[in-house]
């Protein structure tokens, strides 16, 4: 696995396929994000972005959405540089397989498609075969941390050349404030069984005794019932009052919204990345978190060697309550942590990192010969 390095010449040309819905702020996702700002960054640094967002269910189209995004790459000239988002590209490999020896394609994984949790396993199964033909075709493979890129490499056995590691970047922010230093709780997080909501309410639910107030701020997923089942569970467990679903925030109300945090939790079942969790530290703020794919990579340690947050098992209420319990009746602790994360925030790499990671892994495509798959 090779880092995508830096930019070595001058900016090219490259088409980029999204999928439809990247810029909708009522649906804000940290794939969204990384996407639009590489798009964003690639253009700033002189390169041509011819961008196309397709509509459709993805990862899982339908006949009309497969043909669009057929018709969209076999429209594309000989040897043109193409990144595709994962989402799309591994959901149709009927699609992208065909053009993979005229064109120069990076397929950037935000999340392995059988790691979506609640799929039958026969859906599941479907989905990681229909990954590997379109990954395995593929001239290049980006990852968003090296974990996702041992992973990657080893389930569908990808040459580890071919698989490029080039994390999200993180804004500048300023330090949070906070709250009372200990109380308010805050999972930026999209309402899916995958980001563990409900381990993180039961872990909440045996904490009754102390002073705290949970904040739930992410779009609803998939189904038209999630936000409220989630708010059953609320009141189910005794919560009500104490746990808030404020729904997606983007821009100056997700800024208020990490300023009044003192703690961030995720108690993701999978993580690529992690995204919130160096949105967090960006403002000096602690993380308790599930120890869970590329989510110590995001956490990373602080100059001097301490770990800016908590780690604990996935799937595991016990053990987020305890560590819950630990940072409100710690005040110690919360010292602790709290200088760490302001240590590792001055650490953080930005996006330009990530612009520069991914233009030369391109510039390095557009001069390379077609693969014959």
């Amino acid at each position: 696995m090779s880092p995508a390095g830096t930019l070595t010449a001058a900016p090219g040309r490259v088409h980029v396929v999204l999928p439809g819905g990247v810029d909708d702020p009522a649906a804000p996702s940290g794939g969204n994000v990384y996407d639009r700002q590489v798009c964003r960054g690639l253009a700033a640094a002189g390169w041509t972005v011819h961008e196309t967002a397709l509509p459709g269910s993805w990862p899982q189209p339908d006949d009309a959405a497969r043909t669009r995004l057929a018709r969209t790459l076999a429209a594309l000239p000989d040897a043109s540089v193409v990144l595709l988002d994962g989402l799309v590209a591994c959901g149709a490999p009927e699609a992208v397989v065909p053009q993979s020896g005229r064109l120069r394609s990076a397929v950037v994984v935000h999340l392995p498609l059988a790691d979506e949790t609640g799929l039958a396993p026969a859906t599941a199964a479907r989905l990681d075969e229909r990954e590997r033909r379109t990954l395995r075709a593929a001239d290049a493979v980006v990852a968003t941390s090296p974990w996702t890129a041992r992973w990657l490499t080893a389930r569908h056995g990808i040459d580890p050349s071919r698989v490029h590691v080039a994390p999200p970047g993180t804004d500048p922010a300023p330090l949070a404030p906070g709250t009372d230093g200990a109380s308010r709780l805050l999972c930026v997080a999209s309402l899916t069984p995958r980001k563990g909501h409900d381990l993180l309410l039961q872990a909440l639910a045996g904490l009754t005794d102390l002073h705290w107030e949970c904040e739930f701020a992410g779009a609803p997923g998939p189904g038209p019932h999630r936000r409220a089942h989630l708010r059953d569970a609320v009141a189910r467990f005794g919560l009500t009052g104490r746990v808030r679903l404020l729904g997606p925030r983007t821009g100056a109300d997700l800024h208020r919204t990490y300023a009044a945090a003192d703690l961030g939790v995720l108690a993701s079942r999978a993580e690529t990345y992690g995204m919130v969790v160096t949105e967090t530290l960006a403002r000096g703020t602690p993380v308790l978190a599930t120890a869970v794919g590329g989510v110590p990579d995001a956490l990373g340690h602080a100059p001097d060697g301490s770990l800016p947050g908590i780690l604990v098992p996935p799937d595991d209420p016990g053990a987020l309550a305890a560590a819950l319990r630990r940072w409100l009746a710690d005040a110690a602790l919360r010292e602790r942590l709290r200088a760490s994360a302001r240590l590792r925030r001055a650490e953080l790499a930005g996006w330009r990192t990530t612009v520069e990671s991914l233009a030369g892994l391109l510039a390095r495509l557009g001069r390379q010969p077609g693969r014959t798959v």
